[in-house]
């Protein structure tokens, strides 16, 4: 069985293969929207549709599903800026099917104030 490691939570779950992230993290009691959108309703509920639930894969990103046109959209626009410099590691719980063992933190941090967005373009003289 795939095991799901979460950094921010430092837990570690066994899931079964082809599980939904979203779905296996909240049985296993993390949350994966910040702030006020873990409300019902206040949040797409896994639709693809609002971003919250993005999570940064840091290792096992092809133990994922591909990214759908849905997935590409949503991070690609409502979230862009935060996606600078990891566009390649940044998902959406609710669109990943997990095959095989991955390392994840959720809630990333906004890379709008953060050392990617604000990097100097040209180096020091």
């Amino acid at each position: 069985m795939p095991k799901i490691t979460f950094v921010n939570e430092k837990k570690e779950i066994e899931v079964p293969a082809g599980s939904n992230l979203r779905t296996e993290a909240r049985k296993a009691g993390i949350e994966v929207h910040p702030w006020i959108f873990k409300y019902p309703g206040l949040n797409c509920m896994g639709n693809g549709l609002c971003a919250t639930c993005r999570v940064l894969v840091k290792d096992g990103k092809d133990h994922l599903s591909k990214q759908g046109l849905i997935e590409k959209l949503s991070l690609n626009t409502i979230h862009a800026f935060e996606s600078i410099g990891h566009e390649d590691e940044m998902r959406l719980a609710c669109q990943c099917t997990v095959t095989g063992d991955v390392t994840v933190e959720t809630k990333p941090a906004m890379n709008i104030s953060g050392e990617v967005f604000w990097q100097k373009p040209f180096p020091n003289k």
